[in-house]
């Protein structure tokens, strides 16, 4: 198990510095803080699982993955983790990035939130979710030891990350609470909109136009 955060390196290179520029210009220190833990965290399990991966899309799809809450990317129709993959995709067209990796970082972005998925795509796909999910609920909370999650959190400190996070998504999608209809993130609706109409999956099939 690593134990010594010098051993992980953030990426440094001119795309990186565009990427982190945009983070400062249109997110937040909420955004900024989780997104490198995401990366950190998400590297970490890749090194100590001996992973094959692209360690700079990595931290580059970290730094956007929750872009799609910003005033600056959020559209009206689409869930915020597409807003964001759309980011993302521009961004490094714009660098010629081929499009391949193009897909692997639109694909990261998208299914970041969706449980049961991400983690059996790419490598780079699966390690964005399980920093992610390391950072928001703790999750493969014992694959890293006290001496690193103690390391990443004084270098990006959390605050009150826990009830900050939530409020963030709700402020990022509230004027579009359809767009979280069969994910989780209609959790996040419940919580601030006790009253609002959640759709029904069960209910979609019994309305539909077909007799039977």
């Amino acid at each position: 198990m690593l134990r010594n955060i010098d051993e992980v390196t953030i990426p440094d290179s001119n795309i990186v510095q565009d990427a982190q520029s945009i983070v400062h210009e249109y997110g937040n220190e909420l955004i900024w803080n989780h997104s490198n833990r995401v990366y950190l965290f998400g590297e970490i399990k890749g090194h100590q699982d001996n992973l094959k991966y692209d360690k700079e899309l990595l931290y580059i799809t970290a730094l956007f993955h929750d872009l799609g809450l910003t005033n600056q990317y959020s559209s009206d129709d689409l869930r915020f983790e597409v807003d964001g993959a759309n980011a993302v995709r521009q961004f490094l067209d714009t660098y010629n990035y081929d499009e391949r990796d193009l897909q692997l970082a639109w694909d990261a972005i998208a299914l970041h939130t969706t449980l049961g998925v991400a983690e059996h795509k790419e490598n780079n796909v699966a390690l964005l979710y399980h920093g992610v999910g390391m950072d928001v609920m703790g999750d493969n909370w014992n694959q890293y030891s006290d001496e690193i999650r103690k390391a990443i959190v004084t270098k990006f400190p959390r605050g009150n990350f826990k009830k900050d996070v939530i409020k963030a998504f709700y402020e990022g999608f509230k004027h579009k609470p359809e767009t979280t209809f069969g994910n989780i993130k209609s959790d996040v609706i419940k919580y601030f909109e006790p009253e609002y109409p959640q759709n029904n999956f069960c209910s979609c099939i019994l309305r539909s136009k077909w007799e039977q």
